[in-house]
């Protein structure tokens, strides 16, 4: 049985960086993944944006991700592909994890396990459409597995149930490969992606979004022929008496993200009911000592380059974890944040000259607020931000020094001028 500082478990940019990450400050490492290529979901990903942040440059997903393959097989590191973790066991101050693939069932030790199993999406079964079960429904994610890898048109005539980034890439995707996208239907009154992505796959190919509107029936036996759209309340609840029936033959899902933690789960791992995926502390240890995680396992994020980001971050801190009893302070954010990551900060960060990064969303579209993070009534930090939207994650770096290591700490946003 191999004995290894750290094992990473998944090989997309996350555990990519992370296994690079922790490899380069002296850790034994093994990284394993279930598919037959590194690289995760940008495999697919054909479309360029990538890398902006982290390279300076804008770079396709496959050309992304090959920078971190090269370098990591540069380090030489141990790699298992078309591999399954079944088991992870605690052994004393170490890991036991038993692993499967076509050579056999193995075991080895690990001081540390970092978790970068990615995000899967929902499908049809978790969005409750009515109807018969006929080919041609699709999450997004599949439709580009088949366009872009298979070389399949998928669909000729489509509706995309909504708005996420996948799904409006898509969108603009099927209408190049010469596909008719009939539109893309929002059951939420304001979009769910990016405002790049609705300029540039909707309204630069003059395709129309449908906000609170939402798809309440599919027809067909053998094969899609139509979906019944209806209009939403403010609660998202059908109006009766707004349903059109629209033919296609494909329906594409872009209905959101969840992150894949059952592996988590089965270690006892706490997971946040707004995320998730787990808490975690600033350098993304989990509530078990010893595990981390990082990238869409711990949230889903809007740019490859921050998944990236927290992969180094974590790698980092899983080569030089030492299995010490940790104290933490508590961030607890209240209503006016969809969530923030991380939930915590180690007492002895908040003790020294040490940054710590902070990711955050608003719960609501904001025009101008305040960031403020608060001990009692005392302030203790503030940035101002313009128009802050749910489906744009935030990004802040704050010096932890701020923060006394016994403070009970709240973190909120309020409206400009509203501060005190």
């Amino acid at each position: 049985m191999n004995n290894y500082d750290v094992v990473v478990i998944g090989g997309g940019p996350g555990g990519l960086a992370a296994a690079i990450s922790a490899k380069k400050e002296g850790a034994g490492v093994l990284l394993i993944e279930r598919e037959a290529r590194l690289g995760g979901i940008l495999k697919q990903c054909i479309h360029d944006g990538f890398g902006l942040l982290h390279f300076g440059e804008k770079l396709s997903g496959p050309e992304y991700v090959e920078r971190f393959e090269k370098e990591f097989h540069s380090l030489k590191i141990p790699c298992e592909l078309l591999t399954f973790v079944t088991k992870i066991e605690e052994a004393g101050k170490e890991k036991k994890i038993t692993y499967v693939n076509r050579k056999g069932v193995f075991s080895c030790m690990a001081k540390t396990i970092v978790l970068a199993t990615g995000c899967r999406e929902r499908t049809a079964k978790q969005v409750w459409i009515h109807g018969t079960r006929p080919s041609g429904v699709y999450t997004a994610g599949t439709a580009q597995h088949f366009v872009n890898l298979l070389g399949q048109m998928p669909a000729r005539r489509c509706v995309i149930l909504g708005s996420g980034d996948i799904g409006l890439i898509m969108a603009r995707r099927l209408t190049l490969e010469g596909a008719k996208v009939c539109g893309v239907y929002e059951a939420k009154p304001t979009p769910s992606g990016l405002t790049r992505n609705i300029v540039q796959c909707l309204e630069d190919f003059q395709i129309p979004l449908y906000l609170s509107h939402t798809v309440t029936r599919v027809f067909g036996e053998s094969r899609l022929t139509a979906v019944e759209i209806s209009k939403v309340d403010e609660k998202m609840r059908p109006i009766k008496g707004t349903e059109t029936v629209v033919e296609c033959d494909a329906l594409i899902l872009s209905v959101g993200l969840i992150p894949e933690n059952e592996m988590a789960e089965s270690l006892d791992v706490q997971i946040d009911s707004k995320t998730k995926g787990p808490f975690c502390d600033e350098q993304f240890m989990t509530s078990v000592p010893g595990v981390f995680t990082c990238g869409n396992a711990l949230h889903v994020n809007d740019l490859v380059d921050y998944v990236s980001e927290s992969g180094l971050l974590a790698g980092k801190a899983a080569a030089h974890y030492q299995g010490e009893a940790l104290e933490t302070v508590e961030l607890a954010a209240d209503s006016s944040l969809l969530y923030l990551v991380p939930q915590r900060i180690r007492r002895e960060t908040c003790a020294g000259e040490n940054k710590a990064i902070l990711y955050f969303r608003s719960r609501e579209e904001r025009k101008t607020a305040v960031f403020q993070i608060l001990s009692g009534d005392k302030v203790l930090f503030e940035k101002k931000y313009r128009n802050l939207k749910p489906p744009e994650m935030e990004r802040l770096e704050l010096d932890a020094g701020l923060i006394p290591p016994e403070a009970s700490v709240t973190v909120r946003l309020v409206e400009r001028g509203m501060e005190k």
